[in-house]
């Protein structure tokens, strides 16, 4: 039998009463794929309807996995394989404290999650090779990140700064004593 989202709910529900479930622990058998899909807004869908409840789609989010190049919905019995867009998450907000090399930068996503910028939760900054359009994203948690909404990432080149990295000058930003380059300094107008 194809496991359902409300199947996978309710094992959800029950894994992840004391905060994340162990996902990465989980080897449950691959039961295929679901139609559930994430859009690059951050928007979740099921057999091509938004998933209106934000508690449902939060309890999904708590047994997301990445393997390899597959995001999967994983319990302790059963794996299903989710198509997402772009980025699983969206930063849609993030403050700062400190400043300059000493600031760090905190990123809450669309459903609640944090991530304080640094060595254990890195930017990226990918480049479209047509348009040239950027594609930020901080790493949220295993091999999950968000998409840096357009806000933030306007906000994030006003408090940016010139720095040497890897023989050359970059425009980037600093969080958690890193340096993370956006753009090559010479690339600007």
């Amino acid at each position: 039998m194809k496991p359902s989202a409300e199947s996978l709910a309710a094992t959800a529900r029950a894994a992840s009463r004391r905060g994340l479930p162990p996902v990465h622990l989980w080897n449950p058998p691959d039961c295929g794929d679901l139609d559930m899909r994430i859009a690059r807004d951050g928007t979740w869908f099921y057999l091509g309807t938004p998933i209106g409840r934000p508690e449902l789609v939060r309890l999904f989010s708590t047994i997301l996995r990445k393997d390899g190049d597959r995001y999967v919905l994983v319990t302790p019995v059963e794996k299903v394989g989710i198509t997402v867009d772009d980025a699983p998450f969206v930063a849609v907000d993030f403050t700062v404290t400190g400043e300059g090399k000493a600031q760090t930068l905190t990123f809450v996503t669309n459903l609640g999650d944090e991530s304080s910028a640094g060595s254990e939760h890195p930017i990226r900054v990918e480049r479209d090779l047509a348009t040239g359009e950027p594609s930020p994203y901080v790493h949220v948690r295993a091999s999950l990140e968000a998409l840096i909404d357009r806000k933030s990432f306007y906000r994030l080149v006003e408090i940016g700064a010139h720095h040497e990295h890897d023989g050359a000058s970059w425009f980037g930003i600093w969080s958690g004593g890193r340096f993370f380059p956006i753009i090559p300094s010479a690339d600007l107008p």
